[in-house]
C-alpha cells in the first residue's frame, strides 16, 4: 500500500468535519505521525501508523488500520482506526 494523505485520510475517518480543518490543523502544529510533529497535509499515513491530534477541545490518539477512497458513513468511518485514547 501506497498510503493516503493525512488530510483526506482524517476526514474520511470522521474525525475532523471538513478536510480545509484537517489541513488547518496540520499547517497549525496540532498533529503528529508516529509521534512526529507534521506540517504537511499531503503526508502519507499507512496502516499501523499511530496519530495524535487535537481538534476542537477533544484529545484523540488512533492507529490506522485502513484507508478509503471516499468518505462513508459513520459505521464504515470506524473501521480505520482503532482509538487508543487514554
Amino acid at each position: 500500500m501506497q498510503g493516503q494523505r493525512l488530510d483526506k485520510w482524517l476526514w474520511c475517518a470522521r474525525l475532523v468535519k471538513t478536510r480545509s480543518l484537517a489541513a488547518g490543523l496540520i499547517l497549525g502544529g496540532k498533529l503528529r505521525v508516529n509521534g512526529e510533529r507534521t506540517i504537511k497535509a499531503s503526508q502519507r499515513v499507512r496502516p499501523g501508523d499511530i496519530v495524535t491530534g487535537i481538534a476542537a477541545p477533544r484529545l484523540f490518539v488512533v492507529r490506522v488500520l485502513g484507508e478509503a477512497d471516499r468518505r462513508g458513513p459513520a459505521s464504515s468511518a470506524r473501521t480505520l482506526y482503532a482509538d487508543l485514547t487514554p
